[in-house]
């Protein structure tokens, strides 16, 4: 894991991006929680910390993740469908890099045997894991009962997510607490 750890870190595909190449990843042999997000944004990318913005402190808050325990990689993988911050657009962030999924994902899917549950978060993501529920509206898709066992999606922990987080009370008063629980069990577990 680490050699491959190693290459992804390394890597240039993307080599053209405004703010360059600097891939974030985070993820262990040993990591029981997959995080598939979307792409790192532009203050990640800085930082180098993935999720380390007003996006991260919700989602720690969703899962119910201290900051040690959501940065320990022996528990927790963060492995974006882009590795790099792919730019802006004119409606924000641009979709990831397409060389990088198909270059790095199954390697490093595979030295992770121990992952019990993935959290599938945004459209790019959930076209890669679940093409054909990728097709349903974001919200028929969170929540769902019909997933493959240890699969379970989430809209984007972003502020540009407050109108749906409102307009869907139901994802905070249901859903997290059910997620909170299959995390709390997944180190109890293993």
């Amino acid at each position: 894991m680490e050699q491959l750890l190693a290459k992804v870190r390394a890597c240039t595909l993307c080599n053209g991006l405004p703010l360059g190449p600097r891939p974030l990843v985070q993820a262990s042999a040993t990591s029981r929680l997959l995080i598939a997000g979307q792409a790192p944004g532009r203050a990640t990318h800085i930082k180098g910390i993935p999720f380390d913005d007003a996006s991260g402190r919700r989602l720690r808050t969703w899962l119910g993740l201290d900051t040690a325990d959501f940065y320990d990689p022996a528990k927790v993988a963060i492995l974006p469908m882009g590795f790099c911050f792919p730019g802006t657009g004119k409606n924000g962030d641009l979709p990831p890099r397409p060389e990088c999924a198909p270059t790095w994902r199954h390697p490093l899917l595979e030295a992770m045997p121990d992952v019990a549950l993935a959290l599938i978060i945004g459209r790019y993501a959930l076209a890669w894991h679940l093409p054909t529920a990728g097709k349903r509206p974001l919200t028929n898709v969170v929540g769902a009962t019909d997933l493959p066992q240890g699969i379970a999606v989430l809209p984007h922990p972003s502020p540009r997510n407050n109108r749906w987080l409102r307009q869907n009370p139901w994802f905070e008063a249901q859903t997290l607490p059910k997620l909170r629980e299959s995390i709390a069990d997944l180190w109890q577990d293993g």
